[in-house]
């Protein structure tokens, strides 16, 4: 007889969900919701595996206290209440199921669109409690509005086709969207500012990342139309509440729909439970009938493939690779998905095709899983926790990036070197990388300059003039704003010419302090990137 599993179902999993699990002759089953973390630490002892939706926290004293567990299955897309890298620690496999929703989370956009546009709980409020105001509740023609979804994928995607069926001129900001992709859901791409000063209405359909906490606060509000209604079906942090309620109040904005807050579940007292001009729903994007039995199926169809047969699928934290195959490329795993982060940051165009060349000692190896790690790197800034190496080359195709592998045997300067190409839509850039002496990587190469810098950490990019002073300005700079210089490096193509410096600093580097290296002399660009 086979091996016997314990699943535990430690969430309000979806019935049908249930069933296949006990179904299984070699499965235990134990369903028990809803449990806290101190409860969980004990139930947790003798699983294999774990389920949860949203509900229930997985934390790292959780996972600390699993003593066979090989699997955590997430029944739905968002990972944020599973400490993944204590259970990448712990050897532990995370997945989710980031497609059974899509659906259902953009039909909730589009509802709160019409329910928002034409005032209907308000008006049914109003109704029940035996008024009949219709002046009052004029709304708004959705048909003809410009909507701007910020965010094209799965489910930005859907929202787009719903909305060109209903009569709606839709435009998009995702850096990491096609011209091709765009073009084929009626979608023209724009830059965010575009997309705040033309849109009637904007809908909101990223991840929550470091590069999206907040995106839209009192600076973006400010740039919005005076009429334009406001949709967040995502995650609570993308936006300044308290910026939010502020221009609802002051009339900036006409109105929002909100789904998803930063506290879950908001205080009662919430400020924007008392304006008129709000609609609020307790996070439904992902709550229908169909979409949870989706996910339930989905997550427990994965756990069995793979504590069966070892099968991987939607893995946040595991590529699909051999121990022996993984040792002998692990050193250039760190490299390759840092160069994809460098070169993902080094503008904010859209990419639509990455080629990347391995020469000398790596190339003798099956690179394949290091094409993942590369896609990771250049996906993960803007879409977060939903980038994992299984799922990055179907993101790659999703958005119509091509991808492009080569080798040659040997380079005439290194005994190994990753060469990394990024198409945008005007131009390409170029990263090279290598390894150093004991795993110790480097960028060697940023387009035209040649330098030696660490690829991690907080770092300024700098391009300038080669003039007298500008490290000097740098510096001073630099200080006068307490951000304390690690340490240098400096490539120029010419003496008198133009130059490029990796700095590496201590701390993050705000838009403002940027905006004023901008201003120093001879400075032509600088960004900051965290990698």
């Amino acid at each position: 007889m086979g091996e016997k599993y314990r699943i535990f179902v430690a969430d309000k999993l979806h019935k049908k969900g249930v069933e296949l699990l006990e179904a299984q002759s070699d499965f235990e089953v134990v369903v028990k919701p809803g449990l806290g973390e101190d409860e969980l630490c004990e139930a947790i002892k003798g699983m294999h595996a774990v389920i949860v939706r949203s509900g229930v926290k997985i934390t790292g004293k959780v996972i600390e206290a699993a003593d066979v567990l090989r699997v955590i299955g997430r029944a739905g897309i968002g990972v944020d209440n599973i400490d993944v890298a204590k259970a990448t620690e712990r050897g532990i496999l995370v997945m989710n199921n980031p497609s059974g929703n899509a659906v259902t989370t953009a039909e909730h956009a589009i509802a709160l669109m019409f329910a928002l546009a034409r005032r209907i709980p308000q008006a049914h409020a109003s109704v029940t409690s035996g008024k009949w105001e219709r002046s009052k509740f004029q709304g708004t023609e959705l048909s003809g509005k410009i909507l701007g979804i910020v965010g094209l994928g799965n489910i930005g995607s859907i929202v787009a086709e719903k909305a060109v069926g209903l009569g709606l001129t839709v435009i998009a900001h995702d850096p990491y969207a096609s011209e091709e992709a765009a073009r084929r859901l009626g979608v023209k791409l724009v830059s965010f500012d575009e997309l705040l000063e033309q849109a009637d209405i904007i809908t909101l359909h990223v991840p929550l990342t470091e590069n999206t906490k907040g995106l839209i606060g009192s600076k973006a509000l400010s740039k919005m139309k005076e009429r334009a209604l406001l949709i967040n079906c995502a995650r609570g942090g993308v936006v300044d509440e308290e910026a939010l309620v502020e221009a609802l109040k002051g009339g900036r904005i006409a109105g929002a729909a909100i789904d998803v807050y930063s506290q879950e579940p908001p205080s009662p007292d919430h400020p924007l439970f008392s304006l008129e001009n709000v609609v609020c729903t307790p996070h439904l994007g992902a709550s229908t009938r169909e979409a949870q039995e989706n996910v339930a199926i989905g997550i427990v169809q994965q756990i069995t493939d793979f504590l069966r047969k070892g099968i991987i699928r939607h893995a946040v934290n595991m590529p699909s690779i051999s121990p022996e195959a993984f040792e002998a490329i692990r050193p250039y795993t760190f490299l390759i998905e840092k160069l994809g982060r460098f070169v993902a940051l080094m503008k904010e165009e859209g990419i639509t095709a990455v080629s990347v060349k391995y020469a000398g000692d790596v190339a003798k190896h099956d690179c394949t899983p290091l094409n993942f790690y590369l896609m990771k790197g250049i996906l993960q800034p803007a879409l977060g926790e939903k980038v994992s190496l299984v799922n990055a080359q179907q993101l790659f195709r999703e958005r119509s990036i091509r991808f492009t592998e080569s080798k040659t045997e040997a380079h005439e300067d290194f005994t190994n070197l990753i060469e990394v190409k990024v198409k945008r839509d005007s131009h390409e850039d170029v990263v090279w990388g290598v390894i150093f002496g004991r795993n110790i990587p480097k960028i060697v190469r940023i387009n035209d300059f040649y330098l030696e810098a660490d690829p991690e950490g907080h770092v300024i990019m700098l391009e300038n003039y080669d003039r007298p002073g500008v490290i000097g300005n740098l510096g001073t700079y630099l200080g006068e704003k307490n951000i304390n210089i690690a340490h240098m490096k400096i490539g120029r193509d010419k003496p008198g010419g133009r130059a490029i410096s990796i700095i590496h600093v201590d701390s993050e580097v705000g838009e403002e302090i940027l905006e004023g290296l901008k201003k120093l002399p001879h400075i032509i660009s600088a960004r900051y990137m965290k990698l």
